[in-house]
């Protein structure tokens, strides 16, 4: 149900424009999951076909996950200021990428990230699993979790400020 959700607002996004489908511009605490619960660790899997889960992130090193498509117009606008977010703090943040199950394969999603030199740890939601259990609202939905593996930020859109977030949970 989840992924019809996610099929249905991305398609509203695309015919209407993502302002008229994004409430207040989404920023952080008002979609999702809320701020201060501990991040799901989930089962997700590798562009090649292995099962792995987020166990490797959560709760040992700040960590931006980003539920996106390579069909996503928002998703598209985010990419420079995630290109940006990574140069400036890759070396302390992990930047995990999970492609939705939604009109998409794999393949496709590993074509698109080697095409377009995207940056970060990259997955694949096969199961919708991690759909479900970080309550994604839309694609381009950002979750940043700090060292201890608590949710410090929400955001939907092309247009978030990812660099005072950030900035806030390095120091």
């Amino acid at each position: 149900m989840k992924l019809l959700t996610l099929q249905a607002a991305a398609m509203a996004m695309a015919f209407t424009g993502a302002a008229a489908t994004t409430p207040r511009a989404a920023h952080a605490q008002d979609l999702g999951l809320l701020i201060g619960t501990t991040a799901p660790n989930v089962t997700v899997t590798t562009l090649d076909g292995k099962s792995t889960d987020l166990s490797a992130y959560l709760g040992k090193t700040p960590t931006l996950i980003e539920f996106w498509a390579t069909w996503c117009p928002n998703c598209k606008e985010l990419e420079p200021t995630l290109k940006a977010m990574t140069a400036r703090y890759g070396g302390r943040v992990q930047f995990v990428r999970i492609a939705v199950n939604v009109n998409e394969s794999a393949g496709h999603v590993k074509a698109f990230v080697d095409k377009y030199d995207i940056p970060g740890h990259h997955y694949y939601d096969t199961s919708g699993d991690a759909t479900t259990a970080y309550d994604v609202p839309a694609t381009s939905y950002v979750v940043l979790i700090d060292r201890a593996g608590k949710v410090v930020y929400t955001g939907l859109g092309g247009t978030q400020d990812l660099d005072t977030p950030l900035a806030r949970v390095l120091r």
